[in-house]
């Protein structure tokens, strides 16, 4: 493999920690980065600091050094003051969280083997709790100031990360189900993974359930949590993710999590899943498996064409992509009436339905001189902002400048 291979780059962003990933083709794992060089000391606050009096700025665990010694002033829910592009004062100064948002994502891929992969990068993957259009408009500006381009940037939501990191190791680590356990926050959630190995791509369910706090005596609560979620089904992985499971407080739920399957511990899998999601959307791996999750278009939409006198359905949208990551376009030639047909169907249906768009006050003009632009955008899984654009014909019919708008939605 040349060393010039473009490197896959997953983060794990979320108000409390960082980590970040980074993965090659020739790499059985992706690597992830550690703050300490040989320590698997991957989890590094996502906090920022300024030196007082001075413009020199710190990340991480030293930003919080730093602010013990009183030598700076400590920014602390980077994240959430930057989703709601909130301000702080620091030496009677003002800053945008986005942009320091920009300076602690710029100290992070500073880092020791980060800086190479980022010189050569084919996707920055970023991993956050739960996808929302904030989440999106904030990732793709501070990737825009970054200087990468939108088209490399991918996000994905933590179910989606673990789904990918799952069915990316070996077969028997995944031929039962496969459950994770993230106690990262305050609440312990769950996440169950099925297959369905009669469809072709086989189908991916996927189970999320918070159980809240763990009370005092967390191992018997924990082990009660573990025995409702596995019931009688056979589980042949189980990893568990985030700072709650430090210590050794686990004894009797520990026990019966190792009863018969493999259980890892660990705080890098968001990152790693990250890594390989980006890689196999972007076609560099045969995927066997489909999961329509929380993020993905419930929503296949199309419209019917007549391409060389033979009649077929293009399609705009296609059901199962990220809906913050699909668009779709094509132009056509307006043949008879001034209206649009299209055709939506749900992925797990046969039947389709149509929506009619009536273009009012199209110009009158001669049958098939009239092209127009067909733009389509998701702004939710189950909704697409449909633009219609009339460019006219050429010096035969020159363009209105007049546009059409209209949301499609599932029924």
């Amino acid at each position: 493999m040349s060393n010039k291979e473009g490197a896959y780059v997953g983060i794990d962003i979320s108000p409390k920690n960082t980590v970040l990933s980074i993965y090659k083709s020739n790499m059985e794992e992706p690597v992830t980065i550690s703050t300490v060089l040989g320590e698997e000391n991957y989890s590094i606050p996502t906090v920022i600091a300024k030196r007082i009096g001075m413009g020199q700025w710190f990340f991480g665990d030293e930003a919080i050094r730093m602010s013990r010694m009183k030598e700076a002033v400590l920014v602390e829910e980077l994240f959430n003051l930057a989703l709601r592009d909130g301000q702080v004062v620091i030496d009677s100064e003002n800053f945008y969280a986005r942009d320091l948002l920009i300076v602690f994502l710029k100290k992070l891929f500073a880092m020791p083997n980060a800086m190479a992969a980022l010189e050569n990068m084919e996707k920055l993957s970023v991993c956050v709790e739960q996808v929302s259009l904030e989440v999106m408009e904030l990732i793709n500006y501070v990737a825009s100031k970054l200087g990468i381009d939108q088209n490399k940037v991918t996000i994905m939501d933590r179910s989606e990360s673990f789904y990918y990191y799952a069915l990316s190791q070996k077969p028997e680590l995944f031929l039962y189900d496969v459950a994770l356990f993230d106690y990262s926050g305050a609440n312990m959630v769950s996440c169950t993974l099925h297959r369905n190995q009669n469809t072709s791509p086989q189908m991916i369910t996927m189970d999320v359930i918070n159980h809240g706090e763990l009370p005092e005596n967390r191992d018997e609560r924990f082990d009660e949590i573990i025995s409702n979620t596995f019931g009688n089904t056979l589980y042949s992985a189980v990893y568990l993710v985030g700072d709650g499971f430090d210590g050794e407080w686990m004894k009797v739920s520990l026990s019966r999590l190792c009863r018969g399957r493999k259980v890892f511990l660990g705080k890098n899998l968001y990152s790693k899943g990250a890594c390989f999601g980006a890689y196999i959307k972007d076609g560099k791996r045969d995927w066997p498996f489909i999961y329509i999750g929380d993020n993905d278009l419930k929503i296949n939409l199309s419209i019917k064409i007549l391409d060389n006198n033979v009649m077929k359905f293009f399609t705009l949208i296609d059901a199962g992509e990220s809906w913050y990551d699909a668009k779709g376009e094509c132009e056509v030639i307006l043949d008879g009436e001034p209206e649009l047909e299209f055709f939506i169907q749900r992925p797990e249906s046969r039947e389709a339905h149509t929506d009619v768009l009536e273009l009012t006050d199209m110009p009158r003009r001669e049958n098939r001189t009239s092209r127009l632009r067909i733009e389509a955008r998701p702004i939710s899984d189950v909704a697409v902002a449909i633009t219609i654009t009339d460019l006219g014909f050429g010096e035969i019919s020159p363009s209105s400048g007049k546009s059409w708008e209209h949301t499609i939605t599932t029924k």
